[in-house]
């Protein structure tokens, strides 16, 4: 029986494979981890539909795959059903299929087609700006793995187009290859250590230059004071311990964030550039910046607005653990209309959070500290105050309303209403 890949999840086309767990002999039982596939900032498990041995892997670490792409042959144990939606299966002869090849840049003709007869393997994030800034990705060699074109290899590639553009001496005959090496030799300054960066970690790279590049940033600065909410988290929090919940100030900003963007829709929108049209969302799936060994990954909440302060804390942990342990699904991290980044917990104070693209906006949360503050009888109290960053794209939203959004949030913190902290179901 051929094993072959399923739907890989909305707006993903390929992903690069990160682990083969099997070997060809081995006995291998239903619902088994066989391999691990990436994509940007998700590790998927695919699990054996049925039990078999295996006689043949089609695919090795770092290959690039898609939907349908055929990974594995089983020998199907008698009475061995297959499983009904995780990977989908089909019997059929056996054969290897044609590698997707990355094509070198080629000049001087109108069309080229990939030697796979493929599309050049790339991110869905590379190949929406190609699409939006009308690149030919087929004349572009690719240097990532298995082929894969990387943001730098696109930008090498745009770097030779305007140097042949404005050179009086032509084409040369070479074609990009993509970004060069580093031509310094460190060593010969101290000992130095060398390490191949992850796959996550380029993904995660090629995520923020290509959001860098796109995105016109502004980030704005404010602070909440978070005595209230911090004295119903002491009052609250043996409350939820029994039903293994802990209540966060991130949490807190959950709700809170839902509410505001309800008053502000165009911070929970995303602009297509190349229609002239916004696309307003009317849900509020919440992503959450997890601070990982493997970097920085974004699982979302989905439908904040309905569920309980005690649904969003268990939910909340749960994703955070899915996160650092990679085990994270597609749908994990798909669909997220607003980002929350909190590195207080590290520390940090005011930094500038980067839109994580196709959204509009981002929230950074800083280290809560107390600082003297002047109460109505004009006398010093000292109050707990946690900073906040919120970075947009004045594309799309203006600093007015940037300024009307970071105020009204502050407003939902400090009033924050304690009738929700009540409903524990």
């Amino acid at each position: 029986m051929e094993i072959k890949l399923p739907h890989l999840g909305d707006g993903v086309k390929t992903a690069t494979v990160l682990s083969v767990m099997v070997a060809v002999g081995d006995t291998v039982q239903k619902e088994q981890t066989i391999m691990e596939l990436e994509t940007d900032k998700a590790v998927a498990p695919i699990p054996a539909p049925v039990s078999g041995v295996v006689e043949k892997i089609l695919v090795k670490e770092g290959s690039v795959v898609s939907q349908g792409t055929a990974v594995m042959v089983f020998k199907v144990a008698e009475g061995s059903a297959p499983a009904a939606a995780p990977v989908a299966t089909t019997p059929a002869p056996v054969s290897t299929p044609a590698p997707v090849v990355a094509v070198a840049p080629v000049l001087g003709s109108s069309t080229y087609t990939a030697q796979s007869g493929s599309a050049a393997p790339t991110s869905p994030a590379i190949r929406e700006a190609s699409l939006r800034y009308g690149i030919d990705l087929t004349r572009v060699a690719g240097t990532g793995a298995g082929g894969r074109i990387t943001t730098e290899d696109v930008r090498g590639y745009i770097s030779y187009l305007q140097s042949v553009a404005f050179s009086s001496a032509g084409v040369p005959a070479s074609v990009v290859k993509g970004p060069k090496p580093l031509d310094i030799d460190f060593s010969k300054w101290g000992p130095i250590r060398e390490e191949t960066v992850s796959s996550l970690r380029q993904k995660i790279g090629a995520k923020m230059v290509d959001a860098w590049n796109t995105v016109p940033h502004v980030t704005q600065f404010d602070e909440a004071q978070i005595d209230h909410v911090m004295a119903l988290r002491k009052k609250y929090n043996p409350v939820y311990s029994e039903k293994n919940a802990r209540i966060t100030v991130t949490v807190f900003v959950l709700k809170a964030v839902v509410a505001v963007l309800k008053r502000f829709p165009a911070f929970n929108a995303s602009y297509d550039e190349a229609t002239g049209k916004m696309i307003y969302k009317e849900y509020y799936h919440i992503g959450v910046a997890v601070d990982t060994p493997s970097g920085l990954i974004v699982p979302v909440i989905r439908d904040v607005d309905k569920k309980s302060l005690l649904q969003l804390s268990q939910e909340l942990e749960i994703l955070a653990g899915k996160a650092r342990d990679r085990k994270l699904g597609l749908d994990d991290i798909q669909g997220g209309t607003f980002t929350i980044s909190n590195l207080g917990s590290l520390g940090v104070g005011a930094f500038t959070p980067i839109v994580n693209t196709p959204e509009v906006a981002i929230l950074g949360l800083s280290k809560g500290f107390v600082k003297p503050v002047y109460d109505d009888k004009k006398s010093l109290i000292p109050v707990m105050v946690m900073p906040m960053s919120l970075s947009y794209d004045h594309r799309v939203i203006d600093g007015a309303d940037g300024a009307r959004f970071m105020r009204d949030l502050i407003q939902e913190m400090e009033s924050f209403d304690e009738k929700a902290l009540k409903e524990t179901k």
